[in-house]
């Protein structure tokens, strides 16, 4: 990962504002994924609207790999390669989408009652997309490098995986955003 690649947190008082910058947002250069998550006055936390760019290549593009390998083997060949292949990809997404749960879950404790919140992970040639974004819906854009995010959510991880009675590390007691 290059610092280049950052999560940008926008956070909003008007989950209806965020959902309007969302539609922007997708738009942004260097885009990979986008997702609202969104407090409800009762504390009910739930994700909306999310986009993650080239959903679903993983998948196909690895069952058609398999498919051509498959040819030697004649057409039940390329049926098991592509289903085979598929399955593969299909594993890879589903662990890439794991991870991206695990960070939003990191993210929820910056969401009060009644806000929202705008997560956008961006490989940003400049910054200035993502800040006009955040300055057209009057909010304060804050970067975090996509590496120490990830190293954040996985002390967060470890610290969930702790037995009970266990002492975390100086590293893990840590607010994982902090």
């Amino acid at each position: 990962m290059s610092d280049r690649h950052h999560v940008v947190l926008l956070p909003f008082a008007d989950p209806a504002r965020c959902r309007s910058a969302f539609t922007q947002a997708k738009e942004l250069p260097g885009l990979r994924q986008a997702a609202v998550l969104e407090r409800s006055a009762d504390g009910v936390l739930d994700v909306p609207d999310n986009h993650v760019r080239g959903a679903g290549v993983p998948t196909v593009g690895t069952g058609v790999v398999g498919g051509l390998i498959g040819l030697l083997g004649g057409p039940l060949g390329v049926l098991l390669g592509i289903t085979a292949g598929a399955a593969l990809g299909n594993v890879a997404e589903a662990q890439r989408e794991q991870d991206d749960l695990a960070g939003l879950i990191v993210l929820s404790a910056r969401v009060p009652d009644g806000a929202a919140l705008l997560v956008l992970d961006l490989d940003e040639a400049s910054p200035e997309p993502a800040d006009r974004l955040a300055a057209d819906h009057d909010v304060v854009a804050e970067r975090l490098t996509a590496s120490a995010f990830a190293e954040r959510v996985r002390a967060a991880e470890r610290q969930a995986e702790r037995p009970a009675g266990d002492s975390p590390s100086a590293t893990d007691a840590r607010n994982p955003l902090d």
